[in-house]
């Protein structure tokens, strides 16, 4: 059957650039604040009390619920005490008074700060001033505190209307609901209920359940308005608005397909019994002479009144106890959800998704117009690569834009033979006349964040840049990359400003046991070199997709590019890694990853290759290079789906050297299981790789998930952004 609750996720998540700001005016609720921990993966919750208040009343009434998940949303969530926010009082209050005549609540300013200073009264108009997108109230406010000044303020559309929506458990009745999912329709909203009304409030109805619904599960939305009188079987001014009703439906059916080709698969039909609405034998039995039966199997039911309306809502939810159900109001741009007073967590969860996922899919929300709870730091993130320098702009999570510099040759020319740190005025002198030219002051970032170069071995986390740091990058400590402009150009762009520059998890990244160093060789010990800012990105990433902690996660991380890493990351300590950079590890599209010790050993006495020839061949001309002589991975895919006997066995070697590389791990976690293996880099968008990767891992029992790309500009950010907000102590760099 139907899992709404699952369809929610997938569809949010699908559509979701940014999660919305939802303010929660009944804090003191467990219900509202149990609702509310089964949300920060899609919004961003703020209370109106303490966090104090908060965690009392879960210490109180949610002892079962995941310790994590009440951390993690607390972590996600703003607080915000009415009595504190006189300021922010006064501009509401202002606002109130600002609306147009017909949607104004008070008349003079006395009035205005008496109904902002009551949770209901902040909670609608904080929304409506764009500090929040979605107020959520209803099971300790009654409908006239809540509901229908919510409406009042908010309405956009020329009828508002709100639909309840039931999920049926498993066992209803086929026969009646060939899917689990009944719609009902409530005009009562409307202080009077005229045709046109009634027809809107039809497609309205149909509309939130089409936003709603995946059209795979229900291709056609069957509406009916229902009547104590069937197709003019009685008379009375009730049928008469219901037959009115139905010939103006089509006419605003059209106006909704203009908005989207979905609502093209709403039909409304009128002047129906209920029985008639839902049986197809009552249809039969009801129908006259050679009319045909295209009524049954009704999904959305819509009442022509209010306690109509009610009634049936209430009735079925009664009748199906283990159902859910919830409301969605349309007309006010899903900016407010009222709940009933006897909700229960889930459904007010259900409730809160439903009006998420229609305030995506509608196309007009980006982002919520104004950061007074959730700040947006505007940061600079900066890559440098050896022909090109990556810059991105972010405003919090939100990428403003990201440009790629391309050097020249003859731009790079001056700088030949020369060490990386030569190439830092100009590489400087670039970015600054980009930002100039993309009217980005300097002066308004609030900080700059760059890939951390090969300094010495340090643990993992976000960095400020010091004067060590620059010593060391400047002195040539370690190898020469172009990664090494970073820590400088940032720590230049904002001079003596006091805004931080940070370097995030560099490649150098080392907090590999001791155990994991030793070889069969004295004189050799094994080294942590890694694609750590995407690994440490992922793993950070999995852990908000489960509203968890990086800390708290056992996970295997496998990076698949160019070089191929393979990480073990133990409850927040990156415990062990191949060392990508010399080749370890499975072989790459240009790598040769490890090889028989004694055999290379004969090669490197052979005399069939120089130094230099047998370096390239480990990073740069080895792997499928030298195996198939390209690193394209697209090709050798296509090669490999097509069979062809060249590219088929490597195709597979390589996969199979992953997946024994990623099972070599498991001693790392100490015989504690681990959670999750997570694949990521360009490689994870091959198919028939992550399939035959998946399926060799199996033994794990832990499952696999996919990350494809590097991210590295949003690593960047994520990780200024987690000192920023405090979730992290920013590390001093001074190595021993």
């Amino acid at each position: 059957m139907f899992d709404i609750g699952a369809s929610f996720d997938r569809e949010i998540l699908a559509n979701a650039k940014v999660r919305p700001t939802v303010l929660f005016i009944e804090p003191e609720d467990p219900r509202v604040v149990e609702a509310a921990l089964r949300l920060p993966r899609f919004a961003r919750p703020v209370f109106l009390c303490t966090r104090e208040q908060v965690e009392a009343v879960i210490r109180e009434h949610l002892p079962h619920v995941d310790e994590a998940r009440v951390e993690y949303t607390l972590m996600e969530s703003a607080f915000c005490e009415i009595d504190h926010c006189t300021e922010l009082q006064e501009e509401l209050a202002a606002a109130v008074l600002e609306l147009p005549a017909d949607r104004r609540l008070c008349e003079d300013l006395e009035e205005a700060r008496r109904f902002v200073a009551t949770p209901a009264g902040f909670g609608i108009m904080a929304v409506q001033a764009g500090h929040a997108d979605m107020v959520v109230g209803g099971a300790r406010h009654e409908p006239r505190d809540f509901m229908r000044p919510l409406i009042k303020v908010m309405k956009v559309e020329p009828v508002v209307c709100e639909a309840g929506i039931i999920v049926l458990p498993d066992d209803h009745p086929q026969d009646l609901y060939p899917h689990n999912i009944l719609v009902i329709g409530d005009v009562g909203v409307n202080a009077t209920v005229t045709p046109e009304i009634l027809a809107r409030s039809a497609v309205g109805t149909a509309a939130v359940a089409r936003d709603l619904i995946p059209m795979e599960e229900l291709p056609e939305l069957n509406g009916v308005i229902v009547s104590y009188s069937n197709r003019g079987g009685d008379e009375g001014p009730s049928p008469r608005l219901v037959r009115e009703a139905t010939e103006l439906a089509p006419k605003f059916i059209a106006e909704r397909c203009k908005r989207g080709a979905r609502y093209c698969s709403i039909g409304i039909q009128g002047e129906v019994k209920i029985n008639v609405a839902l049986s197809r034998r009552s249809a039969q039995l009801y129908r006259k002479g050679g009319e045909t039966v295209d009524v049954g199997g009704t999904n959305v039911l819509v009442a022509p009144n209010l306690d109509t309306g009610n009634l049936l809502f209430h009735l079925f939810a009664t009748r199906y106890p283990d159902g859910h159900k919830f409301s969605a109001i349309f007309g006010i741009r899903f900016r407010g959800v009222d709940l009933p007073m006897d909700v229960e967590p889930e459904d007010a969860a259900l409730a809160v998704k439903a009006s998420i996922l229609r305030l995506q899919k509608f196309g007009e929300w980006e982002r919520t117009p104004r950061d007074t709870f959730f700040p947006r730091p505007r940061i600079l993130a900066i890559n440098p690569g050896s022909t090109s320098t990556k810059l991105a702009v972010f405003e919090g999570d939100e990428e403003v834009f990201a440009e790629e510099l391309k050097h020249t040759a003859e731009e790079l020319e001056p700088f030949e033979g020369q060490r990386i740190v030569s190439q830092f005025e100009f590489r400087k002198q670039v970015i600054g006349e980009f930002l100039t030219k993309n009217g980005v002051a300097v002066d308004a970032l609030d900080a700059v964040s760059a890939r951390g170069g090969l300094v010495n071995p340090i643990p993992h986390g976000t960095y400020a840049v010091n004067d060590r740091m620059r010593s060391d990058l400047l002195d040539g400590t370690g190898s020469d990359h172009a990664s090494n402009l970073g820590a400088l150009i940032a720590n230049a762009l904002v001079g003596d400003s006091g805004k931080p520059a940070f370097i995030v998890d560099p490649v150098v990244v080392d907090e590999m046991d001791d155990r994991g160093r030793y070889t069969g060789f004295k004189d050799i010990r094994r080294k942590a070199i890694s694609h750590a800012l995407n690994q440490i990105a992922t793993a950070h990433r999995f852990a908000n997709d489960h509203e968890t902690f990086y800390e708290r996660l056992n996970l295997i991380v496998c990076h698949m590019g160019g070089g191929i890493t393979i990480g073990a990351h133990r409850k927040g300590v990156f415990c062990d890694v191949n060392n990508g950079l010399d080749g370890e590890g499975p072989f790459t599209p240009q790598r040769s990853g490890s090889i028989p010790v004694g055999d290379l050993i004969r090669l490197c006495f052979s005399g069939k290759y120089t130094m230099e020839e047998l370096l390239k061949l480990n990073k740069g001309r080895g792997g499928l290079i030298d195996l198939l002589g390209t690193a394209d991975f697209m090709h050798i895919e296509k090669k490999y789906l097509e069979g062809d006997p060249d590219f088929a066995p490597v195709f597979e070697a390589m996969c199979y050297q992953i997946s024994k590389w990623i099972c070599s791990m498991v001693p790392a976690f100490d015989g504690e299981p681990v959670d999750r293996v997570l694949l990521t880099g360009g490689l994870a968008r091959a198919k028939p790789l992550v399939s035959l990767v998946e399926k060799a891992c199996e033994p794990l029992g832990c499952g696999l998930s996919i990350y494809p790309g590097e991210n590295e500009m949003a690593a960047l950010v994520q990780g200024a952004l987690r000192v920023i907000r405090g979730r992290e102590d920013v590390r001093e760099y001074a190595p021993e």
